[in-house]
C-alpha cells in the first residue's frame, strides 16, 4: 500500500531583520550630549563679562579653570580630529601674556583699539600636520575704520607630536587690509574739491598696502620660535587650547570662513 506523506506543516523562511537600524539615540548617550552642551554653555556664561580675559580675579580664573576641566573630560584620551579641526575660531577668552598684553595696550591708550582675534588652521585632507594663521584686527582711533581697520597676521606651520599636542613653527608675520578712517579720506582727497591723480594715488597705495615679515633668518640655520600647544578639547562648535608650559588657556567658538 502505498503510503502519502503529509504536507508540511513548516511556515516558510522569513527574512530576518534587524532591529537596531535606524533606531534613536540610545537614552545613555543622549544624556551625555545633553550634559555636554550644559556644561560648555555654563563655561562660556562665566567668560562673557570678562572682556576676553582682560578684566578676571583669581577667584574668577580659577572657576573658568575648573569649568574647562569638566568638558575637557568628556574627550580625554581622544585623538584630535583635523578634519574637525580645520576652519576659523574666533577667540573668546585667554590667560595667555601675550595675548593679554594687547587687551592691556588698547585699554591704557585711548588712540589704540583692538578687534576681534581669530586662529584660522588649514588642515583638511592633513594626516598629521598643517598651518594655523593668528588673525589679529586691529584699528587707530580716528585714523582707521573702527576695530577692524587693519589685520595682523602671524603664520605658522604645525604638525601633529602626539594624539593632542601639535608643534607651532611660526613662518611669516603680515600686516594687510589697511581700512583708513572717512576723517582721513576726506583729508587725502576732500570730498568738495577735484580729486587729483596724485591723491586716488594715495588711497589706492593704503588700500592695497601688505608688509611680510619673515620670522626665519634666511642667513641663520636655525629655527625660528615654536611651542607646543595642547588641543584639550574640539567638536563643531568649541576649541579648547593650552599653550605647553604655562603659556595660558584659550577658548574659541566657531567662526565664519576667514579669506586671508
Amino acid at each position: 500500500m502505498a503510503s502519502v506523506m503529509a504536507p508540511c506543516s513548516c511556515a516558510p523562511a522569513t527574512k530576518k531583520v534587524s532591529h537596531w537600524t535606524n533606531l534613536p539615540t540610545p537614552p545613555l548617550v543622549a544624556t551625555i550630549n545633553h550634559e555636554l552642551e550644559t556644561k560648555k554653555y555654563e563655561l562660556l556664561t562665566i567668560i562673557q563679562d570678562m572682556e576676553r580675559g582682560l578684566k578676571t580675579t583669581a577667584d574668577q580664573r580659577s572657576s573658568i579653570e575648573e569649568a574647562m576641566v569638566i568638558v575637557e573630560g568628556y574627550e580625554a584620551g581622544e585623538p584630535i580630529d583635523l578634519e574637525k579641526l580645520d576652519g576659523t575660531w574666533r577667540l573668546q577668552y585667554t590667560s595667555a601674556p601675550d595675548v593679554l598684553v594687547l587687551f592691556e595696550a588698547a585699554n591704557r591708550l585711548p588712540f589704540l583699539q583692538v578687534g576681534q582675534i581669530f586662529q584660522k588652521f588649514e588642515c583638511c585632507s592633513q594626516i598629521s600636520e598643517g598651518v594655523v594663521k593668528n588673525i589679529i584686527k586691529w584699528s587707530i582711533r580716528n585714523v582707521l575704520e573702527e576695530n577692524e581697520g587693519a589685520t595682523l597676521i602671524v603664520s605658522a606651520k604645525f604638525s601633529l607630536v602626539s594624539r593632542r599636542n601639535i608643534y607651532l613653527q611660526f613662518e611669516e608675520i603680515d600686516l594687510q587690509d589697511i581700512r583708513i578712517s572717512e576723517q582721513l579720506q576726506a583729508l587725502i582727497a576732500p570730498a568738495l574739491l577735484p580729486r587729483t591723480y596724485l591723491s586716488l594715488q594715495i588711497l589706492q597705495f593704503i588700500r592695497s598696502f601688505k608688509a611680510q615679515i619673515p620670522v626665519n633668518s634666511p642667513v641663520s640655520p636655525r629655527r625660528s620660535g615654536g611651542g607646543l600647544y595642547y588641543l584639550s578639547y574640539l567638536d563643531n562648535n568649541m576649541l579648547l587650547g593650552r599653550a605647553v608650559g604655562g603659556g595660558g588657556v584659550f577658548i574659541f567658538t566657531r567662526a565664519q570662513p576667514f579669506v586671508c
